[in-house]
Formats: C-alpha cells, structure tokens, sequence
C-alpha cells in the first residue's frame, strides 16, 4: 500500500506543480478510495463523502467531523498512511473552508469537485500494479456472485427476486451494489437499462449490473435460458461478443479513444447490425466509477497502459459485457465466466473466453 500511495502522491504533486496550484482538495467518493487505496469516506453513495483528503507539496490532511472522524482513524487508517486527521464539530458548517483557509491561505486548491476535477480523474486511468491484482479478486469474486445467482432462476421466479439474489451473492463478497439490471422475457429487448419489477419468469432472463469493492467497479452481463434458445440467437450473442471482442482489442495502450469506437462501429456494419450502433452508448473506460466517462467520436485523449475498460455494445435482444483491464501485454480479463459455459473467441490476435448463454431445460 505504501508504494502505491507514494504513486499516487507523485502524480498528484506533479500536476499541482504543473497546473500551479498551491494544493489538491479530494473530496469524491471515487478520488478518496483512489488515494487511500480502497477506503471509504461517505455515509451514503453519491458523488461525493464525508471526508476531504487535503495534499499539499509537503503535508497530508484528512478534514471531517467528529462524527467520521474516529471511522477514518480506526477503519481508514488515514493516520497510519500520513495524514493528519483534523475534525470539527458536527454542527459547525464553517470548519472545512476554516480549515482550509487557514492551511492554504492563498485558497489556490485544485478541488476534485470543479476546477481540477478532469485532470485528477485522468491521474486514476494508468492502473498500479496493486490496483490490477485487487481488480482481478474483485472480478472474480464478482463473476461468482452474478453466475451463481444466474444459476439459481428456476421459472415463476421474479425480477425483484433475482435482483434480490444478486445482491446478497454480491453483499456476501463484500461488494456494494452500483446498478442492478434484470430482464425477463420480452423486456430483454425492450429496454436497454431493464429495472427489476415483479414480472416473472418465464423461458429467458438477463442479468447485470455495476458492483464495487474497495473503490473499484466492475460491470458485467449474463443471460439464463430456461428452455433451447434459436440458432438466430445464439449466432446473434456470438456476433455481439465478437464486436465486444473488436473493442477490446482496439483498445490497447497509445490508441485513441475514438479510433476503437470506430473499429466497433465498423464491426456492427460488417456483421449487419448498421443500425443497431445508435441505439444504445457503447460504454468506456471504467475503474473508480461505473463509467470514467462513456466514449463518444469527440472523446480526446490516448488510452493509457493499464487502463480498465467496459465496453457494452448491444444489439435488440443481447448485451455483451465485461470488465477488462489492457495492459502492454494485451487485454486481462477482470470479469469472466466461472460457472456459466465458456466459449473461445478468436480477434484480431487475441484470444478471449466469453460467457455462453446458461441453458437449463
């Protein structure tokens, strides 16, 4: 953890330098878990917590209230990784700008809120090695979770019930719950973001969603046939991945953003689903948040070594979707099939095991 944080700090005070601030205020939810490799500031999920990380070129400080601030000592740690935890009275609603005025007199602070908020996301792109090694526990614990779940829909069974499946298999784990999708049946191709309702199952379910640990999040999509799925659906799955599978292999480090949208777009075309492309976003880069940012054909930027990604193409009727991490090496699987039947996919070079359809007659 230590060499991780000393990272961190580094990218951190080079852009405070870079970008002339006098210090860096991280207050977000997903910029507190980043630097504290995994803590946790807030009370409830939202944007941002109840515990601001404040760093300047020399000093560390945690500022809170008496309410969070033995948690962020005991839990947290935030004394043990170097800083100093200063904490108000829960009532008093001056303490933080007191605070920081009088720790940054100048009040040139790059906050994680407004002013420097593009610029500290993108320090969180280039994964740490830590970073990837707790990525890899989280996805499969995560792919666990939602395939068991999966293998749990017996017919009659309803969407909430197996929105409540995932999130205990998920809260089990240690996972928090971001999003949960559930559809049955018809809804499949309905809707692109199924809410779970109290429709029951009948011959076919999706599954998915966005689930946390430790700061990170992982996202991935499943379906359960209960009875023979067609051959024009299988072969459409198969097609759906293989565009995944073009993402993903187009997204290698020094590439831009938008020249792998591209390849994706190609792909829809070529297989014949031209249309299909703009019916849904087709998902981006991911890591602290359920998406950094969805990739558009304005998107700047070169993907970074180590970046995670979760790509999302759809096509009416299917989704493919897993988290990845690519590394210089090629794409790392960070979600995967566990329990589900695998299948190989060969693109552009790569090699890749996708989920198939779990089929319980």
């Amino acid at each position: 953890m230590k060499k991780e944080l000393e990272i961190k700090l580094k990218r951190l005070r080079a852009l405070m330098k870079n970008d002339g601030y006098d210090a860096i205020y991280l207050k977000g939810q997903d910029n507190f878990a980043w630097l504290t490799c995994g803590g946790r500031n807030y009370v409830g999920m939202g944007a941002t917590g109840n515990c601001g990380l404040l760093i300047t070129p020399t000093k560390l400080y945690a500022i809170t209230n008496n309410i969070e601030a033995p948690r962020m000592i005991k839990e947290e740690k935030l004394e043990e990784l170097g800083f100093t935890v200063l904490y108000g009275v829960w009532h008093d609603t001056t303490f933080e700008t007191k605070t920081l005025s009088s720790l940054v007199p100048s009040l040139n602070i790059g906050y994680d809120t407004s002013n420097a908020q593009k610029a500290i996301q993108k320090l969180r792109f280039s994964l740490t090695e830590e970073e990837v090694e707790r990525y890899i526990e989280l996805g499969t614990d995560a792919s666990w979770a939602m395939e068991e779940s999966g293998a749990m829909v017996e017919k009659g069974i309803s969407e909430y019930e197996i929105a409540g499946l995932i999130i205990d298999n998920m809260e089990k784990k240690g996972l928090e719950i971001l999003s949960c999708m559930v559809a049955a049946d018809e809804r499949i191709s309905l809707f692109r973001h199924p809410l779970p309702t109290n429709k029951r199952v009948e011959n076919r379910v999706q599954i998915g969603g966005n689930f946390r640990r430790n700061g990170l999040v992982v996202c991935l999509t499943r379906y359960v046939y209960l009875s023979s799925p067609t051959e024009d659906i299988l072969k459409q799955y198969e097609d759906n991945q293989i565009i995944d599978c073009t993402y993903i292999a187009s997204s290698l480090p020094g590439n831009t953003f938008v020249s792998a949208l591209e390849k994706g777009r190609a792909k829809y075309e070529e297989l014949g689903y031209k249309d299909e492309f703009d019916k849904h976003h087709q998902g981006g880069p991911i890591g602290y948040q359920g998406r950094d940012y969805r990739v558009d054909f304005n998107t700047p930027g070169l993907i970074e070594p180590n970046q995670a990604f979760c790509w999302n193409p759809s096509i009416t009727g299917t989704k493919s979707e897993d988290t990845y991490v690519l590394t210089t090496n090629g794409p790392v699987a960070i979600t995967k099939p566990v329990l589900f039947p695998k299948k190989e996919l060969k693109v552009n070079g790569f090699t890749f095991i996708r989920p198939a359809f779990l089929v319980k007659n």
